[in-house]
């Protein structure tokens, strides 16, 4: 494999290898981001880097609006990838000027392709219930699954939040208020969500009759909630392999995404009649604007439900 598609420079350091070093660490320790996101970041950056140098560009100063949107033009795949990959170039090249690096930015002006319009899919709650009663058993690996999968759909967090989730975020109802859980989200923003009854209770289950015994089997005590047989903190990979397990179970294997508990979370919140504002909190959106696609989906149920029940509709 060459050292292009591995992502690593091609060269010595150059200037634009220097400033991209510098910006790793920016995004490591003032952005807090994770070590997924800054490979990417990574990754996009140096195949960038490597066509400017086939253009003689080795500085910062250098790079032109045209050999950015000569760049953008010359990438291959799905809209959503070519944005992806134009976006990381923007946020390098706003951080080059927020340094005194740029006097101006040169992506500014491009503009990323058309993409198409998706909403998140979501349960519907019986199907959500059907999920949810997939698991059974009361051995440590059923109430482990059990409380991730209540957890998920209980407090709309992302997986990753989940799995991130250390016992010390699990909150005592000492006021009498109800159980919150700590979630620490993206830039790691902690945010307080609430947790119902079922949801506490499965997690309660799995706390003191299933974690216990996995913990027990691993040379040292790690602080996640979520552990896996061997008392490791439990995985990306295995959250999601439980998750297409119980959807095989019930039947919804060609539903169900890593996101669907959150999405069908707060699909089924708004439909209840709470104030997107409140969802924009518990889902930790940082801009409403990202929440209130939810509002899309529900007037989409609700317009089906019409067209089908109303008499006069058809």
């Amino acid at each position: 494999m060459s050292l292009e598609a591995r992502g690593e420079p091609s060269s010595a350091p150059t200037p634009l290898g220097r400033e991209l070093g510098r910006y790793v660490r920016y995004l490591a320790l003032e952005r807090g981001r994770s070590q997924n996101t800054i490979a990417a970041y990574r990754s996009d950056l140096q195949r960038y880097f490597d066509f400017l140098h086939s253009l003689g560009v080795s500085t910062p100063e250098e790079i032109s609006p045209q050999a950015v949107r000569t760049y953008v033009e010359s990438l291959e795949g799905v809209a959503t990838t070519v944005a992806r990959k134009l976006s990381s170039i923007k946020n390098f090249h706003r951080y080059l000027v927020e340094e005194n690096v740029l006097s101006y930015d040169p992506s500014a002006e491009i503009r990323p392709p058309s993409l198409p319009s998706r909403l998140p899919k979501a349960l519907s709650i019986s199907q959500v219930q059907a999920l949810l009663d997939s698991v059974i058993g009361d051995d440590p690996v059923a109430l482990r699954d059990r409380a991730l999968l209540e957890f998920l759909y209980g407090s709309g967090a992302r997986i990753s939040e989940a799995l991130a989730l250390a016992v010390d975020d699990v909150l005592d109802d000492t006021a009498h208020t109800g159980s919150t859980v700590r979630v620490t989200g993206k830039g790691r923003k902690q945010r307080i969500v609430p947790l119902g009854s079922y949801a506490r209770a499965a997690l309660d289950a799995y706390l003191t009759r299933a974690r216990p015994v996995m913990v027990a089997r691993h040379r040292r005590p790690v602080p996640t909630v979520f552990v896996g047989v061997r008392g490791g903190a439990l995985s990306r990979q295995s959250a999601w392999l439980i998750l297409q397990e119980a959807a095989k179970r019930a039947d919804l294997a060609t539903l169900v995404s890593p996101h669907t508990l959150r999405h069908s979370f707060a699909t089924h919140v708004l439909s209840g009649g709470a104030d997107i504002r409140v969802v924009q909190e518990l889902l930790g959106h940082a801009s409403v604007s990202t929440t209130q696609i939810y509002t899309k989906v529900t007037i989409d149920t609700l317009r089906e439900v019409y067209h089908s029940a109303h008499p006069r509709a058809r």
